[in-house]
């Protein structure tokens, strides 16, 4: 790892073991894109921001000013003077003017990772060093510096980027647009692949051609959103786990985004990724500064399979702070699946009984607890307990589990109001809202405005004071429902546009409130399943809910696009009751169980209604929990096939950091007739160690179950699955 300055060349260079990174200052004021890719020691790459050619820069060519500008590797693009690329600036003064143009003014190199503030962002932590570089650009004329901040960490491949602005002048300016990121460079006849869905079917792998125009994704729903992630990549062609070049990004951000791909007219490309411009506008006061949140830029040339675990690593050393991230979690019992809102202490107790007798180790109380909860349509905003439900409250119920050697856990909705509430009758300018328009509800509910101090001071301390009442282990967040009518009561007309990004400050600032206070919770994050799925809410809590379909066939899809950028341990998975509440699938209660130990593991289901059979088998799971969650939590993961592309099968695996166990999971989609086993080729493994199959006691040297790979006896009926356990021999 090493960050430099090269003067005699005038180029920055950022070294990561396998990766470097460079940056040009063209015509003594230019900041631009040289390099990024496999690492090179040398830094005479200058040249390849074709300076020395027409149209040559202004100082050579002032008549073509604008030429230059329409075609230069920006490191940091701007609208308004000449370049007509997707920009990641446009900015508006007083006077109604956009236009700006940034110009080199300077430097620094600092050992460490600086915080941003209010907002989730990467750290050096324990796990290896960090270098910052800060190049420092200014717009005279607007009196606006601005700060492109670059950052590499001593043990991973990522380079972390992010913007401040800052107001030196003495007038307003308006942000209108504010992007973390931007990538120029040549076209390499590159595919985009991004990650989109729905309710229920998020985080579905895509590709698609870059062609000529804009192409991208993004969200104003004011989340991150089941439909799109703030996710995107150029692949080179025919990109597979192993080979290909990859150039990615990934949003440390929780609302709404924009990632786009541009092919110019001179075959170049530009990857731009930051928050969306729409129904965005930051007032900027004289000499106030504001800080736009970080992407994380991965590039592999060995495939996906390569930029998957630096996301991976990167997010477990540098960005989950839980004091969960290392230790095993509890295996729980949700009763949302088996009760829905008609339950009370009797019925929570004697679940927790008979799942207790199974291994289970937490009840987790879903929605319908407080108020007068029993529908959805009522009582989000009062967070007292009905007593008619629960008897003696939560202390009571939280007591009853430990006695039977219970955790306990609750679910919660702190961001939402529902019309009918003693909140909103009192507080009715709370909602976010428009004066004068009817509010669009869904699900029977409005979202506070977290913008205001006040409602953020409520919900924080209605949130401390439930869980001050009872020994509570685990909450499960949720939001579940999407942005309509956005205004604020509290903001003046011209602030109007900050409500979105001041939206998502005030949920950072309530979890960070909740963990300061309640440093031993376990937080799962959820948005309706998975509608808040992203690095942002990761670095609160170590889990997030993946998807509300919990069929097992859906979830590998599902679940395959969640572990491309993210580890397994932060993926919210469980065993649910057949036939499937989504899909009405029937899949074997054994298949249930495999796919769901590739995530957090737990259970979504009435215990009662299991048969014998079934039961047993989950003792089993448990089990099998128990003996590899650490190899799951910590291990390296390894995508060997996907029923998304064949139809048929799905296979992946994960290999501890010392390469000395492996884990393979092996889902047969679809059974064939007359067929014989599937030759599954095992990956990061070590070639000359020597590896027992657990189930056989047969021996493999791990290049043999690499190259000549494992054979996968075909088994009868679609929908059934095997483990694979194998290890070292000492």
């Amino acid at each position: 790892m090493s960050v430099y300055f090269d003067e005699e060349r005038s180029v920055f260079c950022l070294m990561t073991e396998n990766t470097s990174y460079m940056i040009g200052i063209a015509d003594g004021k230019y900041v631009g894109h040289a390099y990024y890719g496999a690492r090179m020691e040398d830094c005479g790459c200058g040249y390849l921001l074709r300076t020395d050619e027409r149209p040559e820069p202004p100082s050579r060519n002032i008549r073509e000013k604008a030429a230059f500008a329409d075609s230069f590797f920006y490191e940091y693009s701007t609208w308004g003077v000449g370049d007509y690329r997707d920009s990641c600036l446009r900015v508006r003064t007083e006077g109604g003017a956009r236009a700006c143009e940034l110009v080199f003014d300077g430097y620094r190199i600092l050992d460490g990772k600086p915080e941003l503030p209010g907002l989730p962002s990467t750290f050096a932590g324990e796990a290896g060093s960090a270098q910052t570089l800060e190049i420092v650009c200014r717009d005279d004329c607007l009196k606006l510096k601005v700060i492109l901040r670059y950052s590499i960490f001593e043990d991973s491949d990522a380079l972390i980027r992010s913007v401040e602005l800052v107001n030196e002048g003495g007038e307003r300016l308006y942000l209108e647009k504010v992007l973390s990121a931007c990538l120029d460079m040549d076209n390499n006849e590159f595919q985009m692949l991004t990650l989109t869905g729905s309710w229920a079917r998020e985080r579905h792998m895509g590709y698609q051609k870059v062609s000529r125009g804009y192409q991208g994704v993004g969200t104003t729903r004011g989340i991150s959103s089941h439909q799109e992630h703030p996710f995107i990549a150029l692949v080179t062609e025919n990109i597979t786990e192993t080979t290909g070049e990859v150039y990615a990004m990934n949003f440390v951000y929780s609302g709404n985004f924009k990632a786009d791909v541009e092919l110019s007219q001179f075959d170049t490309v530009r990857m731009t990724m930051g928050i969306h411009p729409d129904g965005f506008e930051w007032v900027l006061e004289p000499g106030a500064s504001f800080t736009a949140p970080e992407v994380v830029c991965v590039y592999s040339d060995s495939g996906l399979g390569q930029m998957t675990r630096t996301f991976h690593d990167l997010y477990r050393n540098h960005l989950i702070r839980s004091r969960w991230l290392h230790e095993k979690r509890p295996v729980l019992i949700n009763n949302w699946e088996a009760t829905y809102f008609d339950f009370d202490t009797e019925r929570l107790l004697e679940i927790a009984s008979e799942a207790a007798k199974d291994g289970v180790e937490m009840l987790v109380m879903d929605d319908g607890w407080f108020g007068r909860r029993n529908d959805d349509t009522c009582s989000l905003g009062d967070w007292s307990v009905n007593e008619k439900k629960l008897p003696g409250g939560l202390a009571y119920l939280s007591r009853r589990l430990k006695e039977m050697g219970m955790r306990f856990g609750i679910w919660l909705e702190p961001e939402m109001v529902s019309p009918d509430s003693d909140l909103y009758r009192s507080h009715p300018d709370w909602a976010v809202h428009v004066p004068g328009r009817e509010g669009t509800l869904s699900r029977s509910q409005y979202i506070l405005d977290l913008s205001r101090p006040e409602v953020v001071d409520y919900v924080s301390e209605s949130v401390a004071r439930v869980l001050r009442s009872a020994d509570i282990s685990y909450v499960k967040w949720d939001m579940n429902r999407q942005m309509t009518e956005v205004g604020s009561a509290c903001l003046d007309s011209a602030c109007q546009g900050e409500l979105y990004h001041r939206y998502v400050l005030g949920v950072y600032e309530l979890q960070s409130r909740l963990l300061r206070e309640f440093p031993e919770l376990l937080l799962e994050n959820c948005t309706s399943g998975g509608g808040r799925f992203d690095p942002g809410m990761l670095y609160y809590s170590p889990q997030i809910w993946c998807s509300d379909d919990t069929d097992a066939m859906e979830r590998l899809a599902i679940q395959e696009g969640t572990a491309l950028l993210y580890p397994l341990s932060t993926i919210g998975a469980h065993v649910s009751i057949c036939p499937n509440h989504i899909v009405g699938r029937v899949t074997p209660f054994e298949t249930r169980g495999y796919v769901a130990l590739g995530g957090t593991f737990g259970y979504e289901l009435d215990i009662m209604r299991l048969s014998g059979e079934e039961r047993g088998q989950m003792r089993q799971q448990i089990e099998l929990y128990h003996k590899y969650q650490s190899l799951v939590r910590e291990g390296d993961y390894y995508r060997l096939a996907s029923a998304r592309e064949n139809h048929e099968y799905d296979c992946y695996m994960v290999v501890s950091k010392d390469r000395r166990e492996a884990l393979v999971t092996y889902i047969q989609v679809r059974a064939r007739a007359n067929f014989h086993s599937r030759r599954i080729r095992l990956a990061g493994l070590a070639e000359d160690t020597c590896y027992v199959l657990e189930e056989t006691g047969r021996q493999y040297s791990g290049r043999l179950l690499m190259k000549g790979g494992i054979l996968a006896a075909p088994m009868a009926g679609d929908y059934t699955g095997k483990l694979y356990h194998f290890s070292a021999v000492s």
